[in-house]
């Protein structure tokens, strides 16, 4: 049975043999022009350029990660009205949510998606330089250059060696415990700049938040007491990735940060000193029309008496206002003493 078990396994990582050492073989070939092929340093940097390649084939998962982590931050308010609503219930609490999940595109598994996919490289490179200390090699790596790298010294440790297996040599336990420090120590600052920088204040509580406070603590504890027990080789590859994560979190954070965050508030102001910021309504002031010149008035032309009294006034039907009891006749002709071209009275002289 366990030689079954064995002989899965080997057929599982002997792609991911083949793979990491092409990479690594690769960037030997270029480095060890330059620093001789037995070098460590040659190998070392050969592991961190196995790491880059490895961690920027793995970009679009980490959208994909980042995307989902998002998500989960700001559906907390919804999980924590479910929460409420079937707190009673946890199986139906559980369908609501993961129905909440579905209805939006969250994969709740997202975030450990890249660190899942790094584990299998992870033990490929783990059991190439356990294999090159013996002179076994994997991929295709020739014998020499299993033995240079095997051999290979760094700072005055070989690659192959651990904290554990350290031969008496102290430079081996410095580099080593300095290697599993740097990795502790940028998985938990990795992890804190996620939670300070891009979670919003409602997000900070409820079971999401506690996870990601487990995580937090938690994975550096993982990484310490499983450091001690890896290859120099391998502390320099998970060191290099975390180093990887923490400048591309960054730089995500940066540039495009979850609605609601201290990271967003910090982009608004920092968009607002460069001038960036939202457009303010600038109001057009519109001076007014001049008024338009009135026509003079003109003044009606002087007539001499005589055609006064003999213009004739112009009906109206309706009477003045003033003394709506007007008559239409001519007021000469009403008044037949009125000077005119009427009649006379017969009783008066003519001149």
């Amino acid at each position: 049975m366990i030689d079954f078990f064995t002989q899965i396994g080997g057929f599982i990582m002997a792609p991911l043999y083949w793979i990491t050492s092409i990479i690594l073989t690769g960037f030997h070939s270029l480095f060890g022009e330059v620093f001789g092929p037995e070098s460590g340093w040659a190998w070392a940097l050969s592991i961190v350029g196995l790491t880059l390649v490895i961690r920027a084939a793995l970009i679009p998962l980490f959208v994909k990660q980042i995307k989902s982590s998002r998500n989960m931050q700001l559906l907390q308010p919804k999980v924590k009205e479910l929460q409420k609503k079937y707190g009673h219930d946890r199986e139906r609490l559980a369908q609501e949510t993961m129905a909440l999940y579905k209805e939006t595109g969250t994969n709740p598994f997202a975030s450990c998606l890249p660190i899942l996919l790094q584990m299998p490289i992870f033990l490929a490179l783990f059991r190439l330089l356990d294999l090159a200390a013996d002179g076994e090699v994997r991929g295709v790596l020739t014998e020499a250059q299993a033995r240079q790298f095997g051999s290979a010294e760094l700072l005055g440790a070989h690659l192959a060696d651990t904290f554990l297996n350290w031969g008496g040599d102290w430079n081996v336990r410095l580099l080593a415990a300095t290697l599993v420090i740097a990795m502790t120590a940028t998985t938990f600052l990795t992890q804190r700049q996620l939670m300070s920088k891009n979670m919003p204040a409602d997000a900070m509580t409820g079971p999401y938040a506690q996870q990601q406070k487990m995580l937090l603590y938690v994975l550096p504890l993982v990484f310490a007491v499983g450091g001690i027990a890896f290859p120099i080789g391998v502390l320099l590859y998970w060191t290099t990735s975390n180093l990887w994560t923490m400048g591309q979190q960054f730089y995500v954070i940066r540039n495009n940060p979850a609605p609601g965050t201290p990271a967003a508030q910090a982009k608004l102001d920092r968009d607002a000193k460069k001038g960036k910021g939202p457009a303010t309504a600038i109001e057009e002031k519109t001076e007014p029309e001049p008024p338009k010149p009135t026509p003079p008035r003109q003044q009606p032309k002087k007539q001499p008496r005589s055609k006064r009294k003999t213009q004739k006034p112009r009906p109206n039907p309706q009477g003045t206002p003033g003394n709506p009891g007007t008559s239409r006749t001519d007021p000469s002709a009403a008044n037949p003493s009125t000077d005119g071209d009427g009649p006379t009275d017969p009783d008066k002289p003519s001149a």
